[in-house]
C-alpha cells in the first residue's frame, strides 16, 4: 500500500508539474538556407516536442538541389505531420530595396538573380504566391498567411501589397536573432547563446535558417539544444506563430 501511495503522488506530482503555467511563450522560426541543418533542426524539434514556424524560399542547398525541388518533398511533408507553421519567403528570395514606390527588388536565385527590377503590387503578391503553389504540389497543404522578408528589409509598398494578398509580416525580436548568418571569428556561439538566454521573454520570436553557407562554425549544432533547454528552464513554452496575436484570424492568401 505504502508502495502504491508513494508511486500515486510521484505521479500526481508530475502530472503538477506538467500542468504548470508557462512563464511566457518563445516563438521558434526558422528560414531557408543552405538546408545544412535542416535534419538536425527537425530532430531537436521533435525530441522536445517543440512546433515552429518555417518561412520558405527556393535556395541552393548543400545537395547541390533548391530547397523548394521535389528531392525536399518528403523533408517538407514530415514537418507537416509534425504540425509546424509555414511562410512565405518570397520564391527566389527576394531583397526589397529602399524606397516607397515603385517596389524595387533584387533576386538572390532564379532566372533574374542579381538583377534590379520594379513591380507592381501584383507581381510582388505573385512572388509571395509561387512558394504556396510549390508548397502545395510538394506537400499538398498550404502555407499559413504568413511571410518574412529576406534580410527583414520591407518598404510601405511592399507591406501594404502583401497586406492586399492576404500575408501578414512576421520578422523578430532583437534578442532572437540567433547570429548563425553573423562570423564565427567575431561572434561565438557561446556569447550568442548567452546573449539569448540572458535577453528572450515572453512573446519573442527567434529567428535562425535551416544552413548557412558563410559561417564556418555553424551555430546549429552547438546551440540549438543548449537554447532549447534554458529556455525550458526558465519555464518558457513554444508555439507556432499560429498562435501569435498578431497572426491574421481570417485572411487566407
Amino acid at each position: 500500500m505504502k508502495r502504491l501511495l508513494a508511486a500515486c503522488a510521484l505521479s500526481l506530482g508530475a502530472a503538477a508539474q506538467a500542468a504548470a503555467p508557462c512563464a511566457g511563450t518563445i516563438y521558434l522560426s526558422f528560414d531557408t538556407g543552405s538546408q545544412s541543418q535542416a535534419e538536425l533542426i527537425a530532430q531537436t524539434l521533435k525530441a522536445h516536442g517543440i512546433r515552429a514556424t518555417f518561412f520558405l524560399a527556393n535556395e541552393k542547398t548543400v545537395r547541390g538541389d533548391m530547397s523548394l525541388d521535389p528531392s525536399w518533398a518528403e523533408f517538407w511533408k514530415a514537418r507537416v505531420a509534425e504540425g509546424h507553421a509555414f511562410g512565405s519567403h518570397t520564391f527566389d528570395h527576394v531583397y526589397v530595396q529602399p524606397g516607397a514606390k515603385p517596389i524595387t527588388v533584387r533576386a538572390q536565385f532564379g532566372e533574374q538573380a542579381g538583377k534590379l527590377q520594379q513591380w507592381t503590387p501584383a507581381q510582388y503578391c505573385q512572388e509571395l504566391r509561387r512558394v504556396d503553389e510549390r508548397f502545395h504540389a510538394l506537400t499538398g497543404a498550404h502555407l499559413d498567411p504568413i511571410w518574412r522578408a529576406p534580410g527583414g528589409r520591407t518598404t510601405p509598398a511592399a507591406l501594404e501589397a502583401a497586406r492586399a494578398c492576404g500575408y501578414t509580416h512576421f520578422a523578430w525580436a532583437a534578442a532572437g536573432f540567433t547570429g548563425d548568418e553573423l562570423p564565427s571569428e567575431k561572434f561565438s556561439n557561446a556569447s550568442l547563446l548567452q546573449r539569448m538566454l540572458r535577453d528572450l521573454k515572453d512573446g519573442d520570436i527567434v529567428m535562425g535558417h535551416l544552413g548557412i553557407w558563410s559561417r564556418k562554425d555553424a551555430w546549429m549544432p552547438a546551440n540549438l539544444e543548449p537554447l532549447i533547454v534554458g529556455l525550458e528552464q526558465r519555464g518558457f513554452c513554444f508555439a507556432t506563430l499560429r498562435d501569435h496575436p498578431d497572426y491574421p484570424k481570417q485572411a487566407t492568401p
